[in-house]
């Protein structure tokens, strides 16, 4: 067993009431480490860390410029461990190494490329309509942020908020979520080592009824961006209007996969496996809905099915293996439900549908890639997220229909079409009611585009240029070289 301290004000820490919890591997279902449990006790001391940070010269005093250098300092030590990290993870999420390694070492990218970003945030002069006004605007950093993640990819959700609130001039507070707390703390262990004034990152442990609310709830907090359910994510916006802070949520998704008759068909069937089976399934912006035209629905599942049937299951941190455990015991037993829904509204299991049965897997916490066929879009299969290896195929006749199917949800993260037909692909990605849109690809991210969604997906974006501007405000400045006002009781 591992024991963990949380990362405060530059220090390390037990909880203050001394309370721990344990984290458990997915692939054994056995613990593996000890975490703090927080309490408002230790949201108070790393709020109170992060204003201090945030009002000291050593911080607010540097340049722009010498904060980018600590990025990439910080950039280039995530890469010389990311081999660590993404082990580190393994044991947490129980996802496939294969994956957590190649985030890992993408991770640094966010770091360099806010880095470049921090000293070219510039203001302007305003030709303004008072001729004796001079008017120009300036950006400042909020003050202290808090990310608070997901348990699926906890570092490469951390490095979307961490990066460009650190560019900007914030200070941080990161809470990760109760099941994966461990590489966020290892993470904490190679930020000492950056040079970053005391107080300037901070991680708090613990749950989120305990901890979490604590620092939502905080008046010293500026700003609280959060990766998870849509639940969560419509609480947190409630609690944080109180007090006016500014939120960005990334939530869930119901994303339509969807494939034309004309589509490269073998290319098409690599992408929805990729979109739903690729990290058992989640990924807020999985596939989770595949909508086929009638004329090649057919043809395409036989192709999809003989495909997802060689699918091997089993150790993560087996380079072999393609499909790991969910993270979480109680997101077993969620995916297991939406199953057994699936089945009682009438959809087909097509393949999968149940735990398999293999004694090497042990009491590891796997669910067979599942396909529903005859699935209708009003079924709760069709527009609940699963977050699971759980995919349901929606035949379509006309592309009036299919993007009528694809717009029938309360989310709107992502969507993917695949088609040879350039104005098919321009018509639906004017028409279509998600934040990201592929043609003939999927489950592409990069650091240097925007992610968030329309409607219950989210608010906000991250990632690229604009996520850095989440991160500031505006301030406007005029100054009147005027030599006397005419006139002191007149608004000019």
């Amino acid at each position: 067993m591992k024991t963990y301290q949380m990362y405060i004000d530059g220090a390390w820490t037990d909880a203050a009431g001394k309370e721990t919890f344990e984290s458990k591997n997915p692939y054994t279902g056995a613990p593996w480490a000890v975490i703090p449990r927080g309490q408002q006790e230790d949201a108070d001391h790393a709020v109170a860390a992060a204003i201090r940070a945030f009002r000291s010269d050593d911080w607010t005093g540097m340049t722009a410029t010498n904060r980018g250098h600590l990025l990439r300092k910080l950039g280039d030590l995530i890469a010389d461990n990311a081999e660590a990290l993404a082990r580190t993870e393994v044991q947490d999420n129980g996802k496939l190494f294969n994956e957590m390694f190649f985030q890992l070492k993408y991770v640094p990218e966010w770091f360099y490329y806010y880095a470049g970003l921090a000293d070219k945030i510039e203001g302007s002069v305003i030709p303004i309509d008072k001729p004796d006004m001079l008017n120009f605007t300036r950006y400042e950093p909020l003050g202290v942020c808090v990310g608070i993640t997901a348990w699926n990819s906890p570092l490469l959700l951390l490095a979307y908020k961490l990066a460009p609130a650190l560019a900007a001039g914030n200070t941080f507070i990161a809470k990760p979520s109760e099941f994966t707390s461990a590489s966020t703390l290892e993470l904490a262990k190679i930020v000492d080592q950056v040079g970053l004034p005391k107080g300037v990152f901070n991680v708090v442990t613990g749950f989120g009824a305990e901890v979490g609310a604590s620092l939502v709830e905080h008046e010293d907090v500026a700003k609280v961006a959060f990766t998870g359910s849509e639940k969560t994510g419509r609480l947190i916006s409630e609690v944080a209007a109180r007090t006016f802070k500014k939120v960005t949520l990334e939530l869930g998704g119901k994303s339509p996969n969807i494939v034309f008759a004309d589509a490269e068909m073998d290319n098409a069937v690599n992408g929805v496996i990729s979109g739903i089976f690729a990290a058992s399934g989640q990924t807020c912006i999985a596939g989770s809905r595949l909508l086929v035209e009638h004329s090649v629905h057919d043809a395409f599942l036989d192709k999809l099915l003989k495909l997802a049937r060689t699918a091997r299951i089993g150790d993560p941190m087996d380079t072999d293996t393609q499909v790991g455990p969910v993270t979480t015991e109680q997101q077993l037993e969620k995916v297991l439900g939406y199953i057994d829904v699936a089945k009682g509204e009438g959809a087909e299991t097509l393949m999968g549908g149940r735990r398999p049965d293999r004694p090497e897997l042990g009491n590891g916490w796997f669910v067979e890639p599942t396909i529903f066929g005859g699935v209708r879009n009003d079924m709760r299969i069709a527009q609940e997220e699963v977050f699971g290896p759980v995919l349901s195929v929606i035949p379509f006749d006309s592309a009036d229909e299919a993007l009528s199917i694809a717009n029938d949800s309360s989310y709107g993260l992502a969507a993917g079409v695949w088609t040879q037909d350039i104005r098919k692909i321009k018509h639906f990605s004017e028409r279509l009611q998600a934040g990201t849109i592929w043609a003939n690809t999927y489950r592409v991210i990069s650091y240097m585009t925007p992610l968030g969604g329309y409607k219950n997906s989210g608010l906000g974006r991250e990632n690229g240029q604009n996520a850095i501007y989440q991160y500031l405000q505006t301030k406007s400045i005029m100054i009147s070289t005027a030599s006397a006002v005419a006139n002191p009781f007149i608004m000019r």
